[in-house]
Formats: C-alpha cells, structure tokens, sequence
C-alpha cells in the first residue's frame, strides 16, 4: 500500500462576513461562493485551470441551489472541466469538505482540491405550507380549465401565509440558542464568563486586524471590505447592559444578542494540495491538514445539542495520542460563548470524561491564553457552512510562521454533532 501524501494548505479567500441584512441584502449563497471562489483563483493564479475537485454546500438553501458548487466554481472562472459537489453538514460543513477532499489528496486520487461554504440569511427561502404546495403541484399537472379551477377546491387564504426558515431542532422543537441555555444551565456557566468571552473574541480579532493579519484573506464584495461585527470598542459595560436573547421569562436566561453569533452572510474558500503540486506552481504551503474526526451524540435526551465536538476531539486525539499538552493552538467555533465553556469544563470533569468520552481520566484545563488567539465567530459572525473554511485557513495562516506547532480545530453543529480537525505548520 502506498504512503500516505501530506495535505497542504495553500491559502484561504473569503467574502468579509455581515450581518444579516445589511451589506448582502442583495447577494445570494452562489454569489457569495463564486466570489470567494473567484478571490482563491486570483490570489494563486488559477483562473481557467482545472481544480480535480471543489466541495462546497449552504445550509440555507434554494431548491435553485441543487448544484451550488459547480455553478460557484464555473462563474468564479475555473474551467469547465473543473467538477463540484455539494455536501453539508450544518456548521461542519466547509471543515467536513476539506477532510473529505484531504484524504482523495493523501491517498493521491487527486492533486489539489477546494473546500468551501457560502451561507445568507439575508437571502434565505421563504416557502408555503404543504396543503397549499401540493395544490401547485395539482395546478401544474391540470391540462383543463375544470382541472385548474379543480385544484383550489376548498382554498383558504390562510394557506398563503408562509412558512419562515427555522432553526428548530426537529427531534425537540427547540432552537440552537435554547439548547445552549440548557447546556449553560446544566454546567453551570455564568453571564460574567460569557461575557468575557466574548469581549475577549473581538479584541483579539480587532488586534488582527490592526496588525493587518487579514489583509490577504478577504476578497471585496458588494463594497464591503471587513467584516462588519468586530467591535473593538465593545467592553463589558456593554455587554452586560443587554437582556437574554433566548430565555426571556423565567429570569434565569443568560445567552444574549453580544455573548451568541449573530446571523450572518458570507462564504470561504481554501485551496489544499499535495506538496509537489503545490511546489511545482511556486505556491505556499502554509500548513499541513493531518487528521480529522466527526461526532455525533444524544443531544435529543440529554447530552447537549452542542456537546458533540467534546467527543470529536477526545477521538482524534487519541488517535493521534497526543494530549492538550501538546496543542499549541485551539480554534474552538464560537457558537456562543456559553458552548466554548460548557465543552472547556466538560473537558475537565471526571464523570463526563469516564461516562461519555470514555476516558480514564479528564482531558484537562487548556491554558485560556492559546484559545482564539485572533478572534472567532462571536466578534466575525457565522455564515454557518464558511465557518470551517475559515477557522482552516486562519490557522493554517497563523502556523505558517511558527515552525514545530500544532493546532486543534473544534466546530460544533446542530443535530447534535461536531467536527474536529488538526493542523500542524511546515517543519
């Protein structure tokens, strides 16, 4: 059996992320996509080459979204013989493509490769109710006027009022941020702690972006040239003085508007490759994508919705068997600040780490210092399938310069799973 290849990392292009509804009114999931596309192309010299395969998905899609990933890949100017594909897996989902596409490159079924995610709330499907869709569906099919006239028998105009996208949870009706109340309440994390998290997240990202850590990441889009969440006056006055966002009556509520991710639009691209590919076309390799691990859990009778990654990542260690001790850098998606807590102390308590994780003893206490060095998703938003393209391409930047380090990924994800992955910089 041959050697398994490292996968390099060449570089990451994404659209500055917004806040629903403000600078992407007008943008949809492909435009976002094919412009990060078109960024990662410009960047490394790829316009009209063919890439052996892009992988990129949305959460939040158009039924006119069924082929998102080659439509993105031929307007942003790859060639024809360039193929896509689709895949999702909520947040997970631009992480999950890099591990997929990571091992077609390490078994050396293909060179190169590009992972990626676009998601817009902004521009989010709006559909009808199944009664009144099925009688379009009857209208379509009528042939005469008795038929047509046929398929509105016993139509109300209550039929017409739509259906808005939800964030429920389908096995427990609950949305993501009353799940993280529940996990929050059930660790006991404070409001103080979220707090601080999360005023920590957009200092730290707006420190990067002064140090102009970013400069080469973004690609313009709609006028936009920087995200437009980072808040580098933000302080904990501030986020003290806001009501809880998702548990507003019983007065025992502690997730808010600053202390969760906003709902955001945006999309990124990574660009990963086999080392003598990458060489032979004078690219970077910032970083080495070296292993991956994907969790699910019980969220639906108690475990946590977004507990999954403690799992995740118990796993991929193991597997690797290495300890926190040896991480230099942990890139924890921040859902909301109450999720990065509960999965830190669960990390730590022996009867979580013997019952669920499996282990003998805790995972420990991970130094607070080498956790979101840059900033994460509370300070740059969460276009749920960008996120893990991102958060890649961010460390595998930030590892670029340090020789011997080693990095942990963690994203969580509805349906009660988390992806987990980890990097290592150029020896």
């Amino acid at each position: 059996m041959a050697e398994l290849r490292r996968v390099a990392i060449v570089g990451l292009a994404r659209t500055p992320f917004a806040r629903g509804h403000t600078a992407y009114a007008d943008e949809t999931n492909l435009s976002l996509l094919a412009t990060a596309l078109g960024g990662l192309a410009d960047k490394f010299g790829l316009k009209g080459e063919k890439i052996d395969e892009v992988m990129a998905g949305a959460v939040i899609g158009h039924s006119r979204d069924f082929n998102l990933a080659r439509e993105a890949t031929l307007d942003a100017g790859f060639s024809p013989r360039t193929p896509g594909t689709n895949i999702q897996i909520a947040c997970g989902t631009s992480l999950q493509a890099a591990l997929v596409l990571g091992a077609k490159i390490a078994t050396g079924e293909i060179e190169n490769a590009i992972a990626a995610g676009s998601d817009t709330v902004s521009d989010a499907p709006v559909v009808f109710g199944n009664k009144f869709q099925h009688r379009m569906i009857e209208l379509s099919k009528a042939r005469s006027t008795g038929e047509k006239f046929g398929a509105f028998k016993g139509f109300s105009f209550g039929e017409l009022r739509p259906v808005a996208p939800s964030t429920q949870e389908p096995r427990t009706g609950l949305s993501m941020g009353e799940h993280c109340e529940l996990m929050a309440r059930n660790w006991g994390i404070s409001r103080q702690a979220q707090d601080e998290l999360a005023v920590a997240s957009h200092r730290n990202a707006a420190k990067a972006y002064d140090e102009g850590f970013h400069d080469d990441l973004l690609v313009s889009c709609a006028g936009l040239v920087r995200d437009n969440n980072v808040r580098a006056d933000t302080n904990l006055e501030k986020m003290t003085s806001l009501k809880p966002a998702f548990d507003k009556s019983s007065g025992l509520g502690t997730l808010t508007a600053a202390n969760s991710t906003p709902l955001t639009d945006g999309a990124s691209a990574v660009l990963l490759a086999s080392e003598d590919w990458a060489r032979a076309r004078g690219l970077p390799v910032l970083a080495y994508l070296t292993m991956g691990r994907v969790a699910g859990n019980d969220f639906a009778h108690g475990e946590g919705l977004l507990m999954a990654p403690t799992i995740a990542v118990s796993e991929l260690l193991a597997r690797a068997g290495i300890g926190f001790d040896d991480i230099d850098y942990f890139e924890l998606h921040e859902a909301f600040a109450a999720q990065v807590l509960c999965t830190l102390k669960a990390w730590n308590d022996p009867a979580y780490c013997k019952d669920v994780l499996g282990r003998d003893a805790v995972m420990g206490v991970i130094d607070p210092a080498k956790i979101n060095v840059k900033g994460s998703s509370l300070a740059y938003g969460h276009p749920f399938a960008a996120t893990g393209a991102r958060i890649l391409g961010l460390t595998a930047k930030l590892l670029s310069t340090e020789p011997g380090k080693r990095a942990l990924i963690s994203v969580c994800t509805a349906g009660g799973m988390g992806v987990a992955a980890l990097v290592e910089s150029p020896l």
